[in-house]
Order: structure tokens, then C-alpha cells, then sequence
């Protein structure tokens, strides 16, 4: 089921097909990016695994989501490097509470590295609340030790 947004971009549910184009943009934005395996295994489980692309079928960014009982967890929302800043972040987690009123969710779930500013500073302008912190969360880059931490963020789906 494509859902048309406008006449510029779509949204398409991802398949193992998109995992190429996925892949580049995962590898591009992350030090510690999921693996092929990540996605595959998101995708064979259901988890809501969605593609924001424009009329020439460009891939600007993408999601995955997993259903909870009156919750939704928020695994990873990524925007193609070069395309951040122009509201397509915005626009997924949009999509993503759209889903979340779909399902009856109460609540959206994430964690987001303690390093990751840019992210935690969208999250918070668009009403998530920081709830605490998961101590050694994250992997670090390759010849980095340790582990970094995560902060936990949620927002309380309104009801319209």
C-alpha cells in the first residue's frame, strides 16, 4: 500500500528488495550502522519498516518501528546525509504517530546516543520527554572501547 503524501513523496513499505539504497544511507549516517541482518530480521518480524522516497523513486529516509501492547517502539529514523535539515525527519516521525493512533498506541518509544545531539534536539522539539538513561546502550565504532550510553525518550500519542 503506497500512501501518496503530495506529489513529490511517497511512502513504500521496505522490502529485502530496498536494502541496497537502505544500506548506503545507513552506512553513510551512522559510525556503527545496522547490519543487513538488522533489517532482514525487523522486516521478516513485521516491525513497521517504511521508505520515504520522491517522485523519481530517490530514497530520502526511512524507519522501523515495532508494535507493543498500547506502545510503540521506535528502532531507527534515518534522513540520506546530504537531504537532513529540509523536515523529512519530521515528516517520518509524522508518519510514525499517524501509525501509532492506527494501532491505538498511548505511547512512542526511543533511545538515541548521548552524543547524538542533533537527533535529541528534533526529538525534543517535537514533544518527546527524556525518561532516563540506559548505561553502555550503544556499541562504539571499531578500535573505540567501551560502550556509550543512550538516552530514553517518549511521547505521549495524542488523541484527536
Amino acid at each position: 500500500m503506497n500512501a501518496v503524501i503530495d506529489d513529490r513523496r511517497q511512502w513504500v513499505p521496505m522490502t529485502v528488495l530496498h536494502l541496497d539504497a537502505v544500506l548506503a544511507i545507513e552506512n553513510e549516517a551512522y559510525p556503527v550502522p545496522w547490519t543487513r541482518g538488522n533489517f532482514i530480521d525487523s522486516i521478516a518480524a513485521g516491525y513497521d519498516a517504511w521508505l520515504l522516497v520522491d517522485a523519481r523513486q530517490t530514497l530520502l529516509g526511512y524507519f522501523v518501528a515495532m508494535d507493543g501492547v498500547d506502545e510503540m517502539h521506535l528502532l531507527n529514523l534515518t534522513v540520506a546525509p546530504p537531504l537532513q535539515g529540509r523536515g523529512h525527519a519530521r515528516e517520518m516521525l509524522d508518519r510514525l504517530v499517524a501509525l501509532c493512533r492506527e494501532r491505538h498506541a498511548q505511547m512512542l518509544w526511543l533511545e538515541v546516543r548521548v552524543s547524538n545531539e542533533r537527533a535529541k534536539a528534533l526529538y525534543a522539539r517535537y514533544g518527546f520527554q527524556p525518561i532516563r538513561m540506559r548505561r553502555g546502550y550503544y556499541p562504539l565504532p571499531p578500535g573505540q572501547m567501551g560502550r556509550e550510553d543512550a538516552a530514553v525518550m517518549s511521547l505521549k500519542v495524542e488523541w484527536e
